[in-house]
């Protein structure tokens, strides 16, 4: 996608790439309120694992913590009603393909590992970096960057990457996949990629999943404060 690709093909992208990230980034503290509120429950919080199961290579404890506002094009009501404020600011982002909180515990390494396809390109917001912000990290194609929180990070997944908290606190961001903006006709062909990949039984799966932890969760709050 070299010479079909808008932005350029590279590990890392300029983090105005998208002009909606400005929206977030000012938002932040918004989006960090909603947040610190399900940390008070962070324990019930699916694992990665949970949700992705063919992905399991990856991490297999319960220091990797997601929760999922939407899942290629699915949005998940329940989650994003508990967090207004964050749903109303993904509304807003062009080309929303995947969206949730991943919190990587204390400690927490994740191995080398590549996406399979080009068609999206990633987005971190940091919402909770502990210090030294050095202590935790990404590397993507050979290259290290570090979150800052209310700072924008755009990357390819699709290079070989790691990720690392080296701290005792949770580093937390927003992570999204965003359609790649493409040269038209292959915009269109890349869109109705997606539409085939969001059918396939790999998402259906985690889509399942993730709303059955919905309802587990809702009930579960629902007896806390009966």
């Amino acid at each position: 996608m070299k010479t079909k690709s808008l932005v350029g093909d590279q590990p890392f992208f300029p983090d105005d790439t998208f002009p909606w990230a400005v929206t977030l980034e000012k938002n932040w503290l918004d989006i960090r309120a909603e947040l610190d509120e399900l940390l008070t429950r962070r324990n019930d919080l699916p694992n990665f694992q949970d949700i992705s199961v063919e992905q399991s290579f990856l991490t297999q404890d319960n220091q990797w913590k997601t929760y999922f506002f939407a899942g290629f094009g699915v949005n998940f009501d329940s989650n994003r009603a508990r967090c207004p404020r964050t749903a109303a600011l993904l509304d807003q982002v062009d080309g929303l393909q995947t969206a949730f909180f991943s919190i990587l515990g204390p400690g927490k390494r994740l191995p080398e590992h590549r996406g399979v396809y080009k068609g999206v390109i990633r987005y971190h917001l940091g919402l909770k970096i502990p210090s030294p912000e050095t202590a935790c990290g990404i590397t993507v194609g050979g290259q290290t960057a570090h979150w800052r929180e209310g700072a924008s990070m755009v990357f390819d997944d699709t290079y070989q990457h790691s990720a690392w908290n080296e701290t005792d606190e949770d580093r937390v961001v927003l992570f999204l996949d965003i359609v790649r903006p493409l040269k038209f006709p292959y915009s269109l062909l890349n869109r109705l990629a997606l539409a085939v990949i969001s059918r396939s039984q790999f998402v259906k799966g985690a889509q399942d999943r993730n709303a059955a932890w919905e309802k587990a969760f809702e009930a579960a709050g629902r007896r806390r404060t009966a």
